[in-house]
């Protein structure tokens, strides 16, 4: 009976042993598998090598030297405090995936709002202000306008000019009043010749402005100003009653420098010119050109000026 009893102890005890060391096997391969997983992690969330520490240490020793637990609780807070980090790292990993996505989105947005702007700014930009005469010294600061689109082949006839009638007398009022008109001499040739012309057309001193203005294209045609002195020289003839004259002086302007910064104006005023030589469907050819070609960058108050003289052209296109 007692030989009996010694082998049902000792068989428990076996029993005990082995299914512990099953025990403390499955959960050194669950340690295994969550160590190796959370170093993946980590070198996801840390590029740069920077680990993160465990939050378990060394299992505290007794006053005697031994464990202060089972082994098998020991591995058991083990694999719960790889867990948690796991969890944390995983988390934090898919915050840095999510907050990098939002930052990608974002810089596509702003380089797609920043190309249509620039599109935009290329292609819609207002036409330059019109001339005036309220600046006694220099002309209306100009403000520069993008290249308007290429200018398809005309479909209005050049005018037939008229000879211009040239003055056989000189009245000396006429000349003084004339010498009265100060000269500019700021050291640019170019721009003081232009200055002049400008001078001269807001006295209402015609004839003589379009001398000069017609010295200016000889001998500047091709300044900053070429634009602008040939449209004021059909503004002159214009002025003075010669539409004729006016007419050829804006057709050129706007066939020879369609880009430049009054060919807008001209076509404007030819249309004007030819309504006031009784040319009406050519003005409205004129106008319907002006709609083609600088619709979509003329000024709110060129396109209201293009609208009121197709009313007076009678046009219905």
């Amino acid at each position: 009976m007692r030989t009996l009893l010694l082998a049902i102890i000792f068989s428990s005890t076996a029993l005990v042993t082995t299914t512990a060391a099953q025990t403390a096997g499955t959960i050194d391969l669950r340690v295994g598998k969550l160590e190796k997983e959370m170093k993946a992690v980590q070198r996801t969330v840390f590029p740069n090598g920077i680990a993160v520490e465990p939050e378990i240490g060394s299992t505290a020793a007794g006053a005697s030297g031994t464990p202060a637990s089972a082994p098998i609780a020991d591995l058991t807070a083990r694999v719960d405090a790889l867990e948690a980090q796991l969890k944390t790292l995983t988390g934090q990993s898919e915050q840095d995936g999510f907050r990098i996505r939002k930052l990608e989105d974002g810089l596509k947005a702003l380089r797609g709002e920043t190309d249509a702007r620039l599109k935009a700014l290329e292609t819609n930009a207002p036409s330059a202000a019109v001339e005036t005469s309220v600046a006694p010294e220099k002309p209306a600061a100009i403000v520069a306008k993008p290249t308007p689109p290429a200018v398809k082949t005309s479909v209005v006839a050049k005018p037939t000019p008229a000879k211009p009638t040239v003055p056989t007398k000189v009245d000396p009022a006429r000349k003084a009043l004339v010498s009265a008109v100060e000269v500019p001499a700021t050291g640019d040739a170019a721009e003081d010749a232009y200055t002049y012309g400008f001078r001269l057309w807001t006295a209402k001193f015609y004839p003589e402005a379009q001398v000069k203005l017609k010295e200016f294209m000889s001998k500047f045609g091709t300044h900053k100003r070429a634009s602008f002195a040939q449209n004021l020289l059909g503004r002159a003839y214009l002025d003075e009653g010669k539409p004729a004259l006016a007419s050829v002086a804006f057709y050129d302007n706007y066939q020879k420098n369609p880009r430049g910064d009054r060919a807008s104006e001209s076509l404007y005023w030819l249309g004007i010119s030819l309504t006031k030589l009784k040319k009406l469907g050519d003005a409205c050819k004129v106008y319907s050109e002006f709609s083609e070609v600088y619709g979509a960058s003329a000024s709110s108050d060129l396109k209201a000026r293009v609208a009121k003289g197709r009313a007076n052209a009678n046009c219905t296109a």
